[in-house]
């Protein structure tokens, strides 16, 4: 029978790499927790208005990307290309900012887009998102990206390099939409189809086109922080004081823009060089007009997403990080009393919290010694027929190869105890 395999840019996360993942979402959750956020959880099917609306229909995603289709009830539905408009929809829906005038959220999970798979770009990939609505303050803006700066460090992620951009408001884009028409009139000839296309619905996205042609164009082509209203310039230089207060280095890259419609002002984006050609790890920027766009109130916002599979990718060592293991205890038992005696004492370990194990399959004690390598286990009790009369039995911590002997009789709480001082 012909083998079953998973669908293409959808990827397996096996045991083996679990605890980078588990790290990496331990570290953000304290940290957030830390700066005031709370988890929200919002469903992975949306209704596609939410993403033609929010994002924008001439985007690459609403355009190319999504996973869109009619259920039973022939309404239209979207697998979520993206998080920040799943987590304003339930923001308005519930009235969170009734209960709250600032309100402070993230999520962990996967997100869906049918785009070519190659390395660093998944069919199903995984973001963590972060939002804070309510205020517009510059000085939340740089808070954010100073929280950004602190989670990578704790990672061990280096050389990171932040880049970012005004993309002003709805006062200043006319004049800059005119200017990238004058410039780009002569020039259409060359662009690609799809940015022909932009011209007459967003101009702006010509300036995301990752297609070197149109690059190329685009290098000598009108900048919008020569096009920013007076508040826009006074948001942009505050946001940059405030960086710099913060120790937080950055560049300014002109011509940086996000491939979703909803961003004003502050955009920003974090690169990896060592992550290879899908090197932005993370971006984001804010969107101010977003939740009345959604139907809510006129409520300013900023956020920003991580790519988990790109952070792992510029981790310094994953295999570093998996080394450690997560097994505890393995008992190797000898004798039909030993095991028995094992099989109780692992499970009442387990209840107590520690990791336990021991071997089901009648193995020797050589096998049973291979299998507690082959887990990584911290520390290996042996407990043969000699061990129970003796009543005492030896306790070897794997890693430093040290020993101690344990008094059969107050087993559980000695073990337990072994494995706090750990």
């Amino acid at each position: 029978m012909k083998m079953i395999t998973a669908v293409r840019g959808f990827k397996d996360i096996l045991t083996d790499q679990v605890d980078t993942w588990l790290r990496i979402e331990t570290e953000s959750r304290e940290l957030f927790t830390a700066f005031g956020f709370e988890e929200i959880r919002t469903p992975i099917l949306e209704k596609t208005e939410l993403f033609t609306r929010g994002i924008g229909e001439s985007t690459d995603i609403v355009e190319k990307e999504m996973y869109t289709f009619l259920d039973r009830s022939d309404e239209q539905v979207t697998l979520r290309p993206e998080a920040t408009a799943s987590i304003i929809r339930a923001y308005i829906e519930h009235h969170l900012y009734a209960a709250n005038p600032i309100t402070k959220l993230f999520t962990i999970g996967p997100m869906f887009r049918r785009e070519r798979p190659q390395k660093g770009r998944l069919r199903q990939f995984h973001q963590i998102n972060v939002e804070v609505l309510g205020i517009e303050d510059p000085r939340m803006d740089a808070e954010l990206l100073f929280m950004l700066k602190e989670l990578f460090a704790k990672l061990g992620v280096a050389n990171l390099r932040l880049y970012i951009n005004s993309l002003g408001c709805p006062r200043c884009r006319p004049r800059f939409r005119e200017a990238i028409l004058v410039f780009l009139k002569d020039k259409e000839e060359i662009l690609c189809d799809d940015c022909r296309r932009r011209l007459k619905k967003n101009p702006l996205r010509v300036f995301d086109c990752k297609i070197a042609e149109c690059q190329a164009v685009i290098t000598d082509g009108p900048e919008l922080l020569d096009f920013l209203c007076a508040d826009c310039i006074d948001h942009f230089d505050n946001l940059q004081h405030y960086l710099n207060i913060l120790s937080i280095s950055y560049e300014i890259n002109k011509k940086m823009v996000r491939g979703l419609d909803y961003y004003t002002k502050t955009t920003f984006e974090i690169i990896a060089p060592s992550a290879g050609a899908q090197n932005a790890v993370a971006g984001g920027g804010r969107y101010d007009g977003l939740v009345e766009l959604l139907g809510g109130p006129d409520i300013p916002g900023i956020g920003f997403a991580i790519g988990c599979e790109r952070l792992i990718a510029s981790l310094p060592s994953m295999k570093e990080i998996q080394s450690a293991g997560k097994l505890q205890l393995f008992v190797a038992a000898m004798g039909e009393k030993a095991e028995l005696f094992a099989y109780t004492l692992v499970n009442r370990l387990r209840i107590s919290g520690i990791s336990a194990e021991m071997d089901l399959g009648g193995k020797g004690l050589k096998g049973q010694m291979k299998r507690a390598d082959k887990l990584r286990s911290g520390h290996v009790l042996i407990i043969g027929e000699r061990e129970l009369t003796d009543r005492k039995v030896v306790l070897r911590n794997m890693r430093t190869g040290s020993q101690r002997t344990l008094d059969i009789g107050n087993l559980e709480a000695s073990v337990i105890n072994a494995m706090k001082e750990r």
